[in-house]
């Protein structure tokens, strides 16, 4: 039998047969010699010990598409990247190296900002005006509301979603709307920080309907990006490409160099500044890691 790992524990795995059945499984010793781990969204084939029991043993894992690290999970097709609009304010800078975590591993990745009930239009305008440029589908949703939640049912539908983004943005209650059975423990987020506690412990795949996972992750307040040489950099905001043949030179990392078509483009607001300035930020930390 052929199914997805949903959930891995101490030494088990739960492996969704893609229709109503979870199997508890254990991977052979054959993974642990080759130095194999299962990753949560595996496709894997499975044999079953005990139909009652639910029981089973992990015979091979199939061809992965991709892998994250963090979190520890594979054969994603797409990223929901949820911030909020306000409460806490979103931190573009955290934001932007998610996109460039996603763009870095081949991840299609739409942005979703939550809490409009308690934003302005202009605001949603602003962050439109930063993140449209650079080719990323943008939704504005509030599950307190439960505004533009049908759009991201018909988004995630045949697919296998990640959810990315810091504590206290609302993914747990997205998750709640979306696939009732995953009873996430939604946290309050504290008013004095206005950070929300870590709520999310594990990563777990949850079906929602025929061929459709979904996965929340644990909050992350912080990111580096790891593997990734600096002049690699300016290939993670898509935004760029268009603007380089107005760079004299080959290579040029649009950042000290003088005619750059990138920066004239900053410049004429064609690319936004918070992602340029962003982008010098993380390619001068990955120039100072590469240092030591």
């Amino acid at each position: 039998m052929t199914g997805k790992i949903v959930k891995g524990i101490a030494g088990f795995y739960y492996v969704h047969d893609g229709q109503q059945k979870v199997y508890e499984c254990r991977a052979k010793g054959v993974f642990r010699n080759r130095k194999i781990k299962p990753l949560v969204g595996d496709n894997v084939e499975f044999e079953v010990l005990d139909e009652e029991s639910g029981t089973g043993n992990i015979v091979s894992i199939l061809e992965r598409k991709n892998a994250l690290i963090r979190p520890a999970v594979s054969n994603i097709d797409q990223a929901l990247v949820v911030f909020a609009i306000t409460e806490p304010m979103p931190n573009l800078n955290l934001l932007d190296r998610f996109l460039v975590m996603m763009e870095r591993q081949n991840i299609p990745a739409v942005i979703c900002f939550n809490k409009i009930d308690l934003s302005s239009r202009e605001e949603m305008e602003r962050l439109r005006s930063i993140y449209a440029p650079a080719g990323y589908e943008i939704h504005f949703i509030s599950t307190y509301e439960e505004a533009g939640l049908q759009e991201i049912h018909s988004l995630i539908q045949g697919k296998t979603t990640v959810l990315a983004g810091p504590s206290g943005v609302g993914k747990s209650s997205l998750t709640n709307f979306l696939q009732p059975e995953a009873r996430m423990e939604t946290g309050v987020v504290s008013e004095k920080i206005k950070r929300g506690k870590h709520t999310t412990r594990h990563s777990e795949l949850f079906f929602v309907e025929e061929n459709t996972y979904m996965m929340d992750t644990p909050g992350f307040s912080s990111m580096y990006i790891e593997d990734l040489k600096p002049e690699e950099l300016k290939d993670c905001f898509p935004e760029f490409a268009p603007e380089e043949d107005g760079c004299r030179f080959l290579g040029c990392v649009h950042v000290g160099e003088k005619v750059c078509g990138v920066k004239e483009a900053v410049k004429s607001g064609k690319i936004s500044r918070s992602r340029y300035e962003n982008y010098l930020l993380l390619y001068q930390e990955l120039k100072d890691k590469r240092r030591y």
